[in-house]
Parts: C-alpha cells; structure tokens; sequence
C-alpha cells in the first residue's frame, strides 16, 4: 500500500466563475485511520453545484469551503483499513472524502453500499442528488395526479429524478434542458410528456411561449434548479395554488446576469399574491431523518429499470476542475462524477 496520497485544495476564492488556479493538486502523506475510524481509497468521487457556492467565503446555509484544504465532497471507495467493527477491509463505502484519491472519516459518518449496484450510484440516484428530488416532492410538492410538473436541469441527477417520480404518480412532467440530445433523453429515457430546449428559447419571452405549448393546462408544480430565462418563463404560467419548490440557482452562483431573463421583483410578488403561490426552498439537510425511507421506495425502482439514471464520467483526479467548470455550464449528461 502507497504511503502517501493525492487531493486537490482550494488555492484562492474565484473572481466570477472558477478557474483552474482557484485549485492546487497536492501530494501529502497518507492519514492513518483512529479509533472508530476507516480508511477508504477513492474510487469515484461526486462534483455538484452547490460545491461553487462553497468556494465564496458568504455566510450562507453550508460553512465556506477553507482555503488549502481538500475540496468537500461525497465519494466512495474501498476500505483499506478500519478501526470500526462496523466495516471490513474491502467493503464498498459512501463518505465525505473530497477531492482526494484516499480519505479517513468516522465509521458512523459512513454508508456501506449495495453490492449489487455500481457504487457510483450512491452518489447520485441513490445518493444525495436523488433524495434532493425526492424529499423535495414529498415535503412541498403535494402532487396530485392529472397534475402539471415542469423542471429545468432536467437531465441532471435531481431534475431527472423529480421528472420520474411525478410521472410515477400521474402528473404530466415538462422538462427542460440544453440542446438537442439532451432533450432528446428527456422523452426517450426519462418519459417526460414534453421537453424544451432553454438553448432555442434563449429569453423569457420565448421560454413562456414554448412552455405554454408544452403544457397547456398550466403549471402546478415547478421545480427549480436553474433560474435565469427559465424561470422568467415558468412564472407567468404557475397556475392558482401552485407551488414552486427552489433547490438550486446554477445560472446565477458566479454572480452572472441575464437581462432577458429578469422580472422586476413587484411583478414576482404580484404573482405569488393573485396565484396564491407557495415558494418553497429546499435543502436535503433538513430531510436526512428520511433517507432512509428513501432508500426503500426508490432502490427497487432503479434495480427494476423502472428509474433510470445516466452518469457523466471523467477520468483522473487531475480533471476533476475541467470537469466541475463543464458542469457548471451545463456541459454534463446526467450526474457528474469522477473515476479515479
């Protein structure tokens, strides 16, 4: 066994979007696991949006990511020494072992994973992302079959999840995403009743008008990860009583702007007033009490084929930047992990 491993820090806080000299990839000595403890070496690691917002130091709803310190971030990985008598040399684990090809964490912050799925999957369908999806549905999005749902993002991890799941209960489901092959997974693999293209309808206006033709009856439910044009679409089309649950903001976390997707805020809350609105933000945290449940009702469904799941896959530590940056354009199909 190697006595020393790799990781990637944050070097600097990002001026705008990140970029390559915001990391710095290191070599440091192996850690050796405590009492209580596992030692795992990485075999895939998990990059997802809310890792950019880390990246500022802002008060916000996770503490800032701290400088010359291994990036955050979910994986799994082999055991390779444990000083729990809850794991064994060899098990497959889900952790918070970052941006690093080997990490040390507590037994007790440790997920031992289902053998008969790949292991990448708990990092997304069957990890966070896919329970952001569902503890979301299941706290705000009081769904009612003949129901309208819309979400943007919609071939990522979360969105494809949230569209799956409302048609399992008989919602019509609108997805968004960008181009032409992703809106072509949409309906061919995750059964979405409409799918729009945001890169086509590049403004409100646009996004409005392509939204009303995919669903005209309205819009109940909208779930958002994305904001910017889209949501200035979908606002005007939310139908009396609907709900809008917020889980994430991806075009706006570099602070960018997007005039043609603005909506002056008195228009906002006119609509949330007349509508009725309920806007609901999201945070899995506040659920975790559930993930069990979770596990239970969507596992059989993915062993079934009955949820599907796509995964972006780099390869090597050392592209795990290139490959957050792609992600945080949308550059990813499906949930972004990385192979070490």
């Amino acid at each position: 066994m190697t006595d020393t491993m790799q990781r990637i820090v944050q070097a600097r806080r990002p001026d705008g979007f990140p970029v390559e000299e915001d990391f710095r990839l290191e070599e440091i000595p192996l850690p050796s696991p405590g009492e209580g403890e596992i030692l795992v070496k990485v075999t895939h690691l998990s990059l997802d949006p809310y890792m950019r917002g880390r990246m500022d130091d802002v008060a916000s709803y996770a503490e800032p990511q701290k400088l010359d310190e291994t990036m955050g971030g979910g994986a799994v990985g082999e055991v390779l020494e444990s000083r729990s008598d809850a794991f064994a040399p060899g098990d497959l684990v889900l952790g918070y072992f970052g941006w690093a090809s080997h990490g040390v964490a507590p037994a007790k912050a440790c997920r031992k994973l289902d053998p008969e799925l790949p292991p990448s999957t708990a990092l997304g369908v069957l990890g966070m992302p896919g329970f952001t999806a569902w503890a979301g549905l299941e706290a705000y999005g009081k769904l009612k079959k003949g129901e309208t749902l819309a979400v943007a993002a919609a071939t990522g991890p979360v969105g494809s999840m949230v569209g799956q799941l409302a048609k399992l209960k008989g919602l019509r489901t609108v997805g968004i995403a960008g181009g032409p092959e992703k809106v072509g997974l949409l309906t061919d693999r995750f059964g979405f009743d409409a799918a729009i293209d945001h890169r086509v309808h590049g403004d409100a206006k646009a996004m409005r008008g392509a939204l009303a033709e995919a669903a005209p009856d309205g819009i109940d439910v909208y779930f958002e990860n994305v904001g910017g044009p889209v949501l200035g679409g979908v606002l005007p089309l939310m139908n009396l009583h609907g709900r809008i649950i917020v889980c994430g903001m991806i075009a706006w976390y570099s602070g960018e702007t997007d005039e043609t997707g603005s909506i002056p805020l008195q228009k906002v809350w006119r609509m949330a007033l007349v509508k009725r609105l309920t806007i609901q933000g999201l945070l899995q945290t506040d659920h975790t009490d559930r993930f069990g449940d979770f596990l239970t009702e969507v596992t059989p469904l993915v062993k079934s084929g009955q949820v599907s799941y796509l995964e972006d896959v780099a390869e090597g530590l050392e592209n795990t930047p290139k490959a957050f940056f792609s992600m945080l354009k949308g550059g990813n199909t499906g949930k972004q992990v990385v192979k070490l």
